[in-house]
């Protein structure tokens, strides 16, 4: 059976990217289809085992490589662009527009969906007012690509046979905004790479791509009102300089670190810190295989990996008094690392791969028959 493999973009190695991974580890022979591929020879060697990917007509367009979500008007099209006729089976790994590829009846499309689009959902009043796009000749623009993409998201939902969520969070945003059901398989972690350590150092983390809807201003504002208390910040971002002038001295930015470099800093924190409403949430899982401790905002796929009082306790508001309040009620609980690990076991890579594996043979034997081999 021909198989085609549809991503939204490789541009880094994040959530998304290790769900590919993990699916190249089950299957080696996918052809890889993508809006635009500028991956690392290291990235490229782990996610796609060294393959390169067919790109869109995006990928020639200028300054796409440093920003190509400045063509989102053009996502759909570009999508729909790819000629996936020859292919038996199509895996879209999508929180954007990988999910909208043309099949037909007799090809078996199931989408691994991280969510649906973000920015035209359930982030799109917090996308315009970041962007500063609430009013004014842009603003209009803007909200009007969004409304014609949420209706294509919508349309180009029925072109997915089976969905897959990556929480039951997602699992209810696909039946809102699709009216579809969807089985839900948590994302891999790396359970063997962030190891148990139980000797932790005097400082707390806090690590995302640095924009807005990730709520690092709030963490930093809050460690501002706390000066004994050290915080270091991972990623880069285009907060990241705004986010530098307003730190005080206890903040530290250690910008983009390699995955070692990330090991160690979560082995050693005393919490990670996350403020973000996250769809599964990964980081918060690899701090606990560390067998450290999450502070987070109580919503989201956090609240299906994190056991409040065990793994982590959890914020209401996200606000800086409230992320104060719960930095002073974690100091009063003592956590257990290997405790703390023991519940992200079950999030491994072995399990998903496992769990994906016979997901899909399952619903291949069904649409095909016995006789079809995936």
């Amino acid at each position: 059976m021909k198989k085609a493999l549809v991503h939204d973009w490789f541009y880094t190695n994040a959530g998304g990217e290790k769900v590919v991974q993990s699916l190249t580890n089950v299957w080696t022979d996918f052809d890889y289809y993508t809006l635009i591929d500028t991956l690392t020879d290291k990235d490229r060697k782990d996610i796609l085992k060294g393959a390169m990917s067919n790109t869109s007509f995006i990928q020639k367009l200028p300054t796409a490589k440093k920003n190509h979500r400045k063509f989102l008007q053009l996502f759909p099209l570009a999508i729909e662009g790819f000629d996936l006729s020859e292919y038996d089976v199509i895996i879209s790994s999508s929180s954007a527009v990988a999910k909208g590829v043309l099949t037909n009846q007799n090809q078996l499309h199931i989408c691994y969906c991280h969510s649906p689009m973000r920015y035209a959902w359930n982030l799109y009043f917090d996308y315009l007012k970041s962007k500063s796009l609430m009013r004014g000749v842009k603003g209009w623009y803007a909200k009007y690509v969004l409304y014609k993409i949420r209706q294509w998201d919508v349309v180009s939902s029925n072109r997915v046979d089976f969905f897959i969520a990556n929480s039951n969070y997602i699992a209810q945003r696909i039946k809102k905004i699709y009216n579809r059901e969807a089985t839900v398989i948590y994302p891999p972690v790396d359970t063997d790479t962030f190891q148990l350590c139980v000797d932790k150092s005097d400082y707390f983390v806090a690590a995302s791509r640095l924009v807005s809807y990730k709520k690092i201003e709030l963490i930093v504002q809050a460690f501002n009102k706390l000066p004994n208390k050290k915080l270091i910040v991972i990623g880069e971002g285009p907060d990241k300089k705004k986010l530098q002038k307003i730190a005080k001295q206890n903040i530290k930015f250690e910008g983009k670190v390699s995955e070692e470099k990330m090991v160690i800093l979560l082995q050693k924190a005393k919490a990670l810190v996350f403020a973000a409403d996250e769809d599964f949430g990964i980081l918060p899982v690899e701090a606990q295989s560390c067998g450290t401790p999450v502070i987070a905002y109580k919503k989201g796929g956090l609240l299906e990996t994190i056991i409040e009082n065990k793994t982590g306790l959890f914020f209401n508001k996200q606000s800086e008094l409230d992320i104060i309040n719960a930095i002073k009620n974690f100091e009063e609980i003592k956590f257990s690392p290997q405790a703390i690990r023991e519940n992200a076991l079950r999030f491994s890579r072995q399990r998903f791969e496992r769990e994906i594996k016979e997901f899909i043979e399952e619903k291949i034997k069904h649409f095909f028959g016995e006789k079809k081999i995936f």
